[in-house]
């Protein structure tokens, strides 16, 4: 079992933490954590682009010219797509839909090996607690200073409207609830900060 040295705000040791060998100690797969970040970023994309198709440019419906004796290709309309200016075929409607459903043991095993691998590179930093009394982004920022961090995914229990509010103007830092906890934003951020309380959720979510 992996132990961690655990904190407080002025990083000062005050205790030490053993971390669930089934959510901090499994092997870890690479593949499912390809696997899962390019669904999460498919979840996040909208369709935004969109064609005009034969039906939707403006123009006259007459016919060209007739349909025999000119020597001419038959012509039935000039919003045809063979013609200049005329409709798209099978272009980008804006309805297009780009979630990808995974099922739970996927994300579940995903997510432990995301954990799992930052607690294999040293880059999980243990608090015993974290609270502020007002919303104070200078306040947050010189913790952060003090807790020589720069890039990290900051846990904390629940919804903490002080603390997340003091982080919003913070750069490279993200402040989510234990409950919210996900892959791409453990991999994205270098360091993971969890506080005590929410270690023991995430081990009892997924232990």
């Amino acid at each position: 079992m992996a132990v961690l040295d655990l904190f407080n705000k002025d990083k000062v040791k005050v205790s030490e933490i053993t971390l669930d060998d089934k959510v901090f100690g499994v092997e870890v797969n690479t593949h499912l954590l390809y696997e899962v970040v390019k669904a999460q970023l498919s979840n996040k994309r909208c369709a935004h682009a969109k064609t005009k198709t034969r039906g939707d440019v403006v123009g006259s419906t007459a016919k060209p010219w007739r349909q025999k004796g000119t020597g001419r290709a038959r012509a039935g309309s000039k919003k045809s797509p063979l013609w200049r200016g005329g409709g798209t075929v099978f272009g980008p409607t804006g309805r297009e839909n780009y979630k990808v459903k995974l099922p739970k043991k996927i994300m579940k095993a995903a997510l432990i090996s995301a954990l799992t691998s930052k607690c294999i590179d040293n880059k999980i930093l243990a608090l015993d607690d974290f609270k502020m009394d007002t919303v104070k982004t200078k306040e947050f920022a010189s913790t952060l200073n003090k807790l020589e961090l720069s890039n990290c995914l900051f846990v904390i229990d629940g919804r903490d409207f002080n603390v997340e509010k003091s982080s919003r103007n913070v750069p490279n830092m993200k402040v989510i609830g234990a409950d919210h906890i996900n892959v791409y934003d453990i991999l994205r951020y270098d360091a993971l900060v969890l506080t005590k309380p929410s270690i023991e959720k995430i081990e009892k979510r997924l232990g």
